[in-house]
């Protein structure tokens, strides 16, 4: 867990939002036991978790691709190569919507706006650690267009099952 307690409460405050804002239906189904909390979720998210990734072609049609995601600082954390078909669509239309989702037991949807890190940024050190510490090797040496990215978000809700335990 790499989250502070400013950034803990900030996920708390954007789940609670969010929540808030949701429809009845999905109310009715993320509540009670099932409404996660930012502690149950980070602590869910642990290492590297498959996500489903939603973008937007220039057509206005949406397009799913798989991930790998880890969620660093109370923010998912994803790359791609280039010359993906993904990696096009952020360029200029940079709205996702991913969910991380495990059977009946757990799901983490969220949507916001992607952020291409660069060297510059001063998340790009420590999220390169961390990929490279997962992966055993740099994530922007397997090739020549590696492009990363965290997503800022808008909208994030979490559900689980009775039990839910990280992992």
């Amino acid at each position: 867990m790499k989250e502070t307690p400013e950034e803990m409460a900030a996920l708390q405050e954007l789940m609670d939002v969010s929540h808030g804002d949701a429809t009845p239906h999905l109310r009715e189904i993320v509540s009670g036991e099932h409404r996660l909390d930012a502690a149950t979720v980070v602590a869910a998210l642990e290492g590297m978790k498959v996500l489903s990734l939603a973008t937007v072609t220039a057509r206005g049609e949406p397009r799913v691709s798989a991930v790998d995601g880890h969620f660093l600082h109370g923010r998912w954390t994803f790359g791609t190569d280039g010359r993906a078909a993904k990696a096009k669509h952020l360029e200029t239309r940079p709205a996702v919507s991913l969910a991380h989702v495990d059977g009946e037991r757990l799901g983490i949807f969220c949507h916001g706006q992607v952020v291409r890190l660069s060297p510059e940024d001063q998340a790009w050190e420590e999220t390169i650690a961390h990929w490279t510490a997962h992966y055993g090797s740099d994530p922007t040496t397997w090739s020549d267009d590696i492009r990363m990215y965290r997503v800022e978000p808008s909208w994030f809700v979490g559900y689980g099952t009775v039990g839910t335990a990280p992992g």
